[in-house]
């Protein structure tokens, strides 16, 4: 299901690229339920693709955005926005790559080290997983402890040195560097420790639950960055 899925998407590409000057106006404002995302592969701003698996999404703001840190930890904790601007802040300079083809290259993401709220929470000995829910009630992802801990790995609240805007995930989305894109959960509201990894959503059509660039999903070719 996986290949099939990625080889389509890669020729709606082609297509999606003709007809964008006539579609790009409404992308950011007007998403599509789609469990292949195909309907969401559309031309957007700095060479990105703007894709939703829901029919719409509710916006987060300052006043009403939380992150819960959750699941096998001692600390359980419910941030806000203006406690995760608080923190310490790392900012990372990568290749963006997606597993459909396209690539954003040296694009900036800056936030806090999912690693120091993995440590303020106290992981307890049996967690060997982290899993991400997000806002929009149905896009999970999951990354095992050790993957969760690299330096590649934040809770953003900048893009492109800019508030994460709301087509791109924000306030607030997860960001894993040396990972396809899809691993990076737009609209992240919680961070759950878990005795085993938990299949993501589009791990449940096919896609690789490890998702290294250029060593899964059956794309040993694609750039690195």
């Amino acid at each position: 299901m996986g290949r099939r899925v990625v080889l389509g998407m890669l020729g709606l590409g082609v297509a999606g690229v003709a007809a964008g000057p006539y579609l790009q106006r409404g992308v950011e404002n007007v998403v599509s339920k789609d469990p292949t995302g195909l309907a969401g592969l559309l031309p957007g701003g700095g060479g990105f693709r703007y894709y939703s698996v829901v029919d719409s999404v509710p916006t987060r703001t300052a006043e009403n955005y939380t992150l819960t840190v959750d699941g096998l930890v001692d600390h359980p904790v419910t941030y806000k926005l203006a406690d995760l601007q608080a923190m310490r802040q790392r900012r990372i300079v990568h290749d963006v790559q997606c597993v459909t083809g396209w690539r954003v290259p040296a694009t900036p993401f800056e936030g806090v080290p999912l690693a120091d709220l993995l440590d303020a929470a106290g992981v307890r000995s049996g967690a060997t997983a982290v899993r991400f829910s997000c806002f929009d009630g149905s896009y999970t992802e999951s990354l095992t402890l050790d993957q969760a801990r690299q330096d590649g790995v934040l809770v953003a609240l900048k893009m492109q040195d800019a508030p994460v805007n709301h087509a791109h995930g924000g306030p607030v989305r997860l960001y894993v560097a040396p990972m396809y894109f899809y691993k990076s959960a737009k609209w992240l509201s919680g961070i759950t420790l878990t005795p085993t990894v938990q299949t993501g959503y589009w791990e449940n059509y096919g896609y690789d639950v490890d998702a290294w660039v250029g060593r899964s999903n059956g794309r040993d070719d694609a750039p690195t960055g």
